[in-house]
């Protein structure tokens, strides 16, 4: 496959594609960013905050990477996909350093800046993204040996950020990856038996998770200890991985009352009211009462729970709306993959695209009860800087894929 890679930066920058823009992705984006920006507001009206200007300045910020990255010919990135990787490393190595990383909320994921709290996991999600479509390019997908080979570098590639993250923990930016790797991996055309394999090692995984859960809530109620004022206490009688405040949150799914429902389980059933109070057309703008009178914590009202506030203020034509508004970043995602010329393209869009399919799905299945809560974001909505820039950077990246597309000798 010839693939034609610039040389200088200034091979970069192609006039020949000047004018030749997708518009779907970048309205859609638009549209969600001021939704975001009005229910952020709402959130945090009777606490009188100013979340919803940052998010602006984080936005207009996204927006100026989004044009920057969309006029760079995105096989630029193959030639520095190793540099941006090892440069998006540091910051996760050094976030784990006491005195360094910012602690809040029992987690270390954050490098503070004072104007800007840096979140080191966003800039990785790219870093995987380039590195994983890199090495497939570069590699042979045929034989079992070929594919194993891939397979080892892969596992190096994707495991050493992803267990940097988990450390943090950052449990939510971790579980995205591999949906995002896997799907990359599909359109390479690897053997079906290595999805077989990775679907069975997946259920086993589901399993041990569920054993140890089970296994968690025995020895709790066993020596009489609270969920709540006793986490930390199974940690040193099992192996699994796991923090106890996310065994909390998956016991808080599957078996709520054994949770102090103003505790653990508070958040996800004010969600549920927030969503179900909601009806056809909502109780009006910055009219909702779950968040307004602090049921739903303002902590979490404004960034992983926002879709909450929507469905309650806006009702079900309001959350159809928004749901319209990312199928057609989704779908249009899809379309830009089957008009890539090169594999390159069509693994760059086809990760992005379905990175973000994760966030959606797993945000607003949370908010309405469908899955535990992760804390995952919602793109362009919930607030967050690292967050809106990465996905800025990322849908950049694929409307780069549209531009240049027809760029071959």
């Amino acid at each position: 496959m010839k693939l034609a890679l610039p040389l200088d930066s200034l091979s970069v920058f192609k006039t020949t594609t000047r004018g030749r823009w997708d518009w779907i992705n970048p309205l859609a984006i638009i549209g969600l960013g001021i939704v975001g920006v009005l229910f952020i507001y709402s959130a945090q009206l009777s606490a009188e905050g100013n979340n919803w200007i940052t998010q602006l300045v984080w936005l207009i910020g996204g927006a100026a990477i989004y044009i920057v990255v969309s006029l760079i010919d995105y096989r630029f990135w193959l030639s520095v996909a190793h540099w941006f990787y090892l440069a998006a490393l540091l910051p996760l190595f050094l976030v784990l350093i006491p005195g360094i990383g910012s602690e809040r909320y029992g987690a270390q994921r954050w490098l503070d800046f004072g104007f800007f709290a840096f979140q080191p996991s966003e800039t990785a999600k790219v870093a995987v993204l380039l590195i994983t479509a890199s090495l497939l390019i570069r590699s042979q997908i045929g034989t079992v040996r070929q594919s194993l080979g891939v397979l080892g570098k892969l596992a190096l590639a994707v495991g050493l950020p992803l267990v940097l993250i988990l450390l943090q923990p950052d449990l939510k930016s971790a579980i995205v990856l591999p949906p995002m790797v896997f799907s990359m991996l599909f359109v390479s055309k690897l053997s079906a038996r290595f999805f077989a394999g990775a679907l069975a090692a997946f259920l086993l995984i589901v399993s041990l998770v569920a054993w140890d859960t089970w296994r968690y809530a025995d020895f709790m109620e066993s020596n009489g200890y609270s969920y709540l004022r006793d986490r930390g206490k199974f940690e040193a009688h099992t192996w699994v991985p796991l923090h106890d405040y996310q065994r909390n949150r998956i016991i808080s799914f599957v078996a709520p009352d054994k949770i102090d429902p103003t505790g653990i389980g508070w958040n996800q059933r004010q969600s549920l009211i927030s969503v179900g109070s909601g009806g056809v057309t909502g109780k009006g703008w910055t009219e909702g009462t779950q968040a307004q009178l602090g049921y739903l914590p303002r902590s979490v009202a404004h960034n992983d729970f926002i879709f909450s506030v929507i469905a309650e203020e806006k009702g079900f034509l309001g959350s159809i709306t928004v749901l319209g508004l990312f199928g057609l970043v989704l779908f249009n995602g899809i379309r830009i993959a089957g008009l890539a010329r090169d594999r390159l393209g069509t693994l760059i869009a086809v990760g992005v695209t379905v990175l973000f399919l994760v966030h959606v799905f797993v945000n607003i299945a949370m908010t309405i009860g469908l899955v535990p809560i992760t804390g995952i974001p919602l793109p362009f909505i919930s607030y967050g800087g690292s967050f809106v820039l990465s996905c800025c950077l990322l849908q950049g990246l694929v409307q780069s894929v549209y531009r240049f597309r027809k760029d071959f000798a």
